[in-house]
């Protein structure tokens, strides 16, 4: 343990080493993943951000098989939506998001505003203003049938072009969600089916007293400077998007208290925030395929100052026009992002399909190959996936191309 009141400045190794260890990566995975490692990766990273996009796999699954390796699916999905026995919850965390079921007290000043139709998209907002005695009607039968799916509303209404094609029944639905009042009791092909808080929280969280706004969003400043090890003010509001105001009073108040030390990091041009148990491994022994919604990757700009690492999403750019590809997943290798990879799973070929493989500029192909094979390998067991095949042009995909082939022709049981 470093002894942090002795340092005031970091090197960009050093913060990058405290961030990956913050974000628990370096450590022995588990040779079997139980529900005990699920909730030590949730008290690590706070929260998961999820995605519709389903590429590869959902993004919310790829975060626990980069930091623990192999797990079943249905281990978190388990944890997220099985009744009364649940230890997460759904709400808007960093974007939505899957969070401990502990953290939803911390949650209730949000969904007080949003009530108020503060924070929220303002078209949401209007409808809630505006649709008032349409939101009791769905809550009532809400209430007398759920759990229901918005598209198993008596009331749900034609789907109409605002909001991505919502009918008004999707859309009240979601202004309920905001507000606190409904969450998602489970998933059916990724859609929401909801029911009243009350039903699906169990009574030992709903029961909880509301702390105060203050109170509520210190806390959650304090996990996120845990998540991240070394911060400045933006990311650390950025976690959980807090407001501007309410980060900084949070902010000054953490550093009085001693939770949080300033520090310099040699080349960020901001103050940076050190958490006052953040760990400094002098080594760190990663390997690991990100998803894109991944939180050590999440907020670009952090990426950039840590990894020296330049990402940007491409799903909505035209084709002809995206540098890296379509769903590109960094490469962890030790304490650098080394390349970037395009990858698909192709269900109905039982293959991993890696469309692009790009090794970052400096990084020698060849001692990337192998480690990335390796992980793409895994990936595609963990995946249910029979086999690996690379295209793409460059050395690290022609490098990647000949490790695969390696793998294949390699006798059962070699290490090759």
């Amino acid at each position: 343990m470093a002894v942090w009141k002795e340092r005031d400045r970091l090197t960009p190794g050093e913060a990058r080493r405290i961030a990956l260890a913050a974000q628990g990566f370096g450590g022995r995975q588990p040779a079997a993943v139980a529900l005990r490692h699920l909730r030590s990766t949730f008290g690590s990273i706070g929260l998961l951000q999820m995605d519709s996009v389903n590429v590869l796999v959902r993004s919310h699954y790829l975060p626990m098989f980069s930091r623990l390796g192999p797990y079943a699916h249905d281990l978190l999905d388990r944890h997220a939506y099985r009744g009364k026995r649940r230890g997460l919850f759904e709400y808007w965390g960093h974007e939505a998001s899957l969070l401990p079921l502990e953290l939803q007290p911390l949650m209730r000043w949000r969904m007080a505003r949003a009530e108020r139709g503060e924070g929220l998209y303002k078209s949401l907002a209007r409808f809630g203003r505006e649709r008032q005695p349409y939101l009791a009607e769905v809550l009532a039968e809400l209430r007398d049938r759920g759990p229901l799916g918005a598209s198993e509303l008596s009331m749900a209404g034609e789907s109409r072009g605002a909001w991505w094609g919502w009918s008004d029944g999707k859309i009240a639905m979601e202004w309920l969600f905001w507000a606190g009042i409904v969450t998602t009791a489970t998933r059916r092909n990724f859609e929401r089916v909801y029911d009243l808080t009350e039903r699906v929280l169990p009574p030992a969280i709903v029961d909880i007293p509301t702390p105060p706004e203050a109170d509520a969003q210190r806390e959650l400043m304090r996990i996120s400077a845990c998540a991240m090890g070394v911060a400045t003010e933006r990311d650390l509001r950025d976690y959980f998007r807090l407001d501007v105001a309410d980060a900084r009073a949070r902010l000054a108040e953490l550093v009085e208290a001693g939770d949080l030390l300033p520090v310099t990091v040699s080349g960020w041009k901001h103050q940076a925030y050190l958490h006052k148990d953040a760990r400094l491994p002098g080594r760190v022994k990663a390997q690991a395929l990100l998803s894109p919604f991944d939180s050590l990757v999440w907020e670009r700009d952090r990426t950039e100052r840590l990894f020296g690492f330049r990402y940007r999403l491409e799903f909505y750019t035209p084709q002809e026009k995206r540098q890296y590809g379509y769903y590109v997943l960094p490469f962890l290798l030790g304490d650098r992002l080394v390349a970037r990879v395009d990858a698909k799973a192709d269900r109905a070929a039982h293959t991993l399909r890696v469309h692009a493989a790009h090794a970052e500029t400096g990084q020698d192909h060849r001692k990337v190959a192998g480690p990335l094979a390796e992980e793409l390998h895994r990936m595609a067991r963990w995946l249910g996936l029979d086999r690996v095949e690379a295209g793409g042009d460059g050395d690290l995909a022609g490098a990647l191309r000949h490790e695969l082939s390696a793998r294949r022709d390699a006798p059962a049981g070699s290490a090759a």
